[in-house]
């Protein structure tokens, strides 16, 4: 049985990923900084949990090995785990955000490639973002780093060729908690900006992880997806 490891999986799209891949009949690792919520994700699903800060890259190497030593193998890695942290210019503070959104990526990836490689063909699915690609007011430090997945994503996708496919997904705005964190001013204007005139769904986002990291994509790497309904910012 195929194993998934997928980071931020407690809440929103990672949430969503996590019971999609379980449908297809994938053994879920779920991970989030939360351990009694991660440890019910993962009783939820029939899978597993290891809970770490993507951010910290010793804590993720120990975490991978733990990982080995109970399932023996890796298939999938889906790195969604991200932060949102709007702020304007003269007012950021873009440690934390660069450290979550894009050296987590790094870390998860460095620590999981050697075992992706391992078996019949890995696959790697970073979740990026649309302002990574079009920029943002107030939304300065999240593009760079959603940016920064997106130059990962398709040189990981050259180097880890052919055992490992990489791509990712960028979606655009998607009903989550994060996102109704936001002003009710700001939501409404973010719906407005796209085209099909709603919010996409986690479950939306879902499906295209679940494509992305399935034999179905098999001769797909190296891509960004954008899941995003049209948005134009």
């Amino acid at each position: 049985m195929s194993v998934a490891l997928v980071t931020g999986s407690t809440r929103g799209i990672g949430l969503a990923a996590a019971r999609r891949l379980a449908e297809d009949g994938v053994t879920v690792v779920v991970n989030g900084t939360d351990a009694e919520r991660a440890a019910a994700v993962a009783a939820e699903l029939g899978g597993d949990a290891l809970p770490f800060d993507v951010a910290d890259a010793d804590a993720v190497q120990a975490a991978v090995r733990e990982l080995f030593s109970r399932h023996k193998r890796l298939d999938v890695l889906v790195n969604n785990a991200g932060i949102l942290d709007d702020a304007l210019l003269g007012m950021i503070q873009p440690q934390r955000t660069f450290d979550v959104n894009a050296l987590g990526v790094l870390n998860t990836m460095q620590a999981c490639a050697r075992l992706l490689a391992r078996g019949d063909g890995g696959a790697i699915v970073n979740v990026a973002s649309i302002i990574g690609i079009t920029g943002n007011r107030g939304q300065v430090a999240y593009a760079g780093s959603k940016a920064a997945v997106i130059g990962m994503t398709r040189s990981a996708a050259k180097e880890l060729a052919p055992k490992v496919r990489v791509n990712a997904v960028a979606p655009g705005f998607i009903d989550t908690d994060m996102t109704r964190a936001l002003d009710p001013e700001i939501f409404e204007e973010r719906v407005a900006s796209v085209a099909l005139g709603r919010a996409g769904t986690p479950e939306e986002v879902a499906e295209a992880i679940a494509w992305l990291a399935s034999d179905r994509a098999r001769y797909v790497t190296g891509q960004v997806l954008g899941v995003d309904g049209g948005m134009v910012i």
